[in-house]
């Protein structure tokens, strides 16, 4: 018999949607709308030039940002953020490809997504809770 693949799954949030608390979804996410809340994807996540996500931690396979990204992010694979995207969070990321025009603020660490670590473990940024010594 043939096996006829299955085509990727798609979940996605339009415009007009508003979503609040924890997401899992497998396969891949696209956000128009937003999102307040942990975001944990199994797939690749995309936040459209309309979308906001806003929330303590955000995990995927790849992440393209054209919108607003608020969080903690964990990018097993690659983070990308084209010349619309605000991203404040701090990032971990397989890599990291940013167009001339993003706004970004927080820290960026790349390296190999095996070793990512729990959020807790994560450097707080530069002066960022305590005055200079």
């Amino acid at each position: 018999m043939f096996r006829r693949k299955s085509a990727p799954l798609l979940t996605y949030l339009s415009q007009k949607t508003e979503f609040e608390g924890i997401l899992h979804a497998e396969g891949m996410l696209r956000v128009d709308g937003i999102i307040h809340g942990t975001v944990d994807i199994k797939g690749d996540l995309e936040i459209s030039a309309t979308g906001l996500v806003e929330g303590p931690e955000v995990r995927a396979t790849n992440i393209i940002v054209q919108g607003v990204l608020k969080a903690r992010v964990f990018a097993e694979g690659k983070l990308t953020l084209s010349r619309t995207a605000r991203l404040e969070g701090d990032v971990v990321a397989g890599a990291l490809e940013i167009e001339s025009g993003a706004y970004y603020t927080g820290y960026i660490e790349t390296r190999d997504a095996k070793s990512l670590p729990p959020s807790n473990k994560m450097p707080e940024l530069y002066g960022s809770t305590d005055p200079l010594p």
